[in-house]
């Protein structure tokens, strides 16, 4: 190995380790003192329930872990959003698992804690997958009550969702493992069966001390909405549990029980490890955003085998395109090529940029993948679509927006990969967010944002330093500097996959090395729901 896979390793390696000590802490939820608590009352915490409801030395893969990072810092924050989300195997049957933490405000639902629940039931909808919840909750945290309530993607979708999955013979099933008050006492009854744990769970409209202050009733919470009351006067909840092992081993047995899918039918073979070290990606991605490398090294440590069929490998080669197997599954591969490279007509085509032939290679193989019902896997190291008057005298605009028509209509289930850049428009082709992956994640070296830290903070400098110099302050080379450096610091923080994963722009953060498990994972839920719509592009300009 050279000098400089030696660099590039050392650098990913400490943007691991970084990863793991950052989410170690958020994995404490609220802190050891509210956990301790918690258990004290007889009660397990969020990721204890899970992992206990979960089939043991299984895989699983969890979603929005850095959800609430470095945001609501003046409210103490809000780790993991105040839940966890998982997709794992329950008695061997993938489902969504969804659980308040309630060492988080008790559970408290902060605005990035709807976003998130409405992506667990969004993956469930997508995948036709069993969800459960595991409701121990305070209700919305009122001093945010104005950013959580009213709107289309706030709290009251969540409602709107359980129904919609209900009509679509989802299984939702859930256990109220603590307060579960207001209008989220509408979720678990809105479930196909819920239960409650004796003593430690309650559900009501309103608590004793609301009771008290609107009709002037005096009543105990217990009374008003415990276990026994519910279970045997209400009639609201199905079953009542002794304690929270009790309730979990109650949803494995109805899980255990539930009959087979309709499949989509997606292509696998027996999986096979990649033929190249995995571990050498750590050596191969480079340590600058400016560094070139070849992507197609990258698939190969990804890839069963290591065998990766290229599709017009040469045309268009800022753009890599072919068909491969991950984890056995048949995969359609979309990938930006950071080299620079010359085509045959002597032309410099710069790595990491769309031009029109990668734009035009990419739309046919995306169809074809579609045509064959294969699903499709976009890594995205891209900082955008090539400019100048060579480019847009060619119809790059015409051609990006047939790679894009094509991301959007695309009926195979699609999964996107950031490994480096992922600026501007370039995002929005290779299958960011706003265009319905199944699972969107990250590796530590990403950034995401509409231009680079440097240029975005030279662009933003020169209004400001323009903006003073108005106003008939003096600004010499040191005080441009400095305008420069503030606008870099806080622009670098922005283009962080922390910044983006806090938000849920992304699913997660990862190591490359747990690709394969959400890709594989990721087919695997998609494999459930079969595919009732077919390829079509619309309108186009040839």
């Amino acid at each position: 190995m050279d000098i400089n896979f030696n660099k590039n390793e050392d650098h990913n390696k400490l943007l691991l380790t970084d990863l793991k000590q950052k989410f170690a802490k958020i994995k404490l939820g609220g802190g050891e003192k509210r956990i301790e608590k918690l258990h004290a009352e007889g009660k397990m915490t969020a990721r204890e329930r899970i992992d206990y409801l979960l089939d043991a030395n299984a895989k699983n893969i969890e979603i929005g872990g850095f959800v609430g990072y470095g945001m609501y810092e003046e409210h103490g924050g809000c780790p993991s959003g105040g839940v966890v989300v998982k997709i794992g195997y329950i008695k061997g049957k993938q489902c969504v698992v969804v659980a308040n933490d309630a060492t988080v405000k008790a559970g408290a639902w902060f605005p990035i804690t709807a976003k998130k629940n409405l992506r667990a039931q969004e993956i469930a909808m997508e995948n036709r997958l069993p969800i459960i919840y595991l409701v121990d909750s305070a209700g919305v945290y009122l001093p945010l009550q104005d950013e959580i309530f009213p709107d289309k993607e706030h709290f009251g979708r969540i409602f709107r969702n359980n129904a919609h999955m209900s009509s679509m013979g989802i299984t939702q099933i859930a256990a109220v493992m603590g307060s579960c008050v207001a209008g989220g006492a509408y979720l678990p009854i809105m479930s196909d069966e819920a239960m409650i744990v004796d003593k430690t769970g309650s559900i009501f409209l309103a608590g004793s001390y609301l009771v008290k202050a609107a009709i002037g009733e005096t009543i105990d919470n217990e009374i008003l909405g415990g276990a026994t009351t519910h279970c045997e006067i209400s009639g609201v909840t199905d079953y009542k549990a002794k304690n929270d092992k009790d309730a979990l081993d109650r949803i494995k047995n109805i899980v255990s029980k539930i009959g087979d899918f309709d499949k989509a039918g997606f292509n696998r073979e027996k999986s096979q490890k990649p033929a190249f070290d995995e571990k050498e990606i750590y050596g191969i991605l480079p340590k600058t955003r400016n560094e070139q490398y070849d992507m197609n090294e990258i698939i190969k440590r990804l890839v069963d085998n290591s065998e990766f069929e290229t599709y017009k490998d040469g045309y268009g080669q800022t753009i890599i395109t072919g068909y491969a197997r991950i984890d056995g599954w048949a995969v359609g591969i979309v990938a930006n090529q950071r080299t620079v490279l010359k085509s045959k007509t002597g032309e410099m085509q710069f790595g990491g940029v769309i031009y029109s032939d990668s734009a035009d290679k990419a739309t046919r193989f995306i169809a074809n993948c579609n045509q064959k019902k294969i699903p499709l896997v976009f890594i995205q190291d891209v900082t955008g679509f090539m400019v100048g008057s060579k480019s847009e005298h060619g119809g790059i605009i015409k051609d990006g927006a047939k790679m894009v028509n094509a991301v959007a209509n695309s009926v195979v289930p699609k999964f996107t990969i950031i490994v480096g850049n992922s600026y501007g428009a370039g995002n929005y082709a290779m299958c960011g967010k706003a265009y319905d992956p199944r699972l969107i994640f990250a590796w530590p070296s990403a950034e995401l944002a509409v231009m680079g830290g440097t240029q975005a903070a030279k662009v933003l400098a020169q209004i400001e330093t323009s903006s003073l110099k108005a106003k008939g302050e003096t600004v010499d080379k040191i005080k441009e500097k400095e305008v420069f450096d503030k606008i870099k610091a806080r622009y670098d923080e922005q283009v962080s996959p922390y910044y983006a994963a806090s938000r849920l722009w992304t699913d997660a953060i990862v190591d490359p090395l747990d690709t394969r498990t959400w890709i594989s994972m990721g087919i695997e839920a998609a494999n459930h729901s079969p595919i009732e719509k077919k390829f079509n592009m619309g309108v186009l300009q040839v």
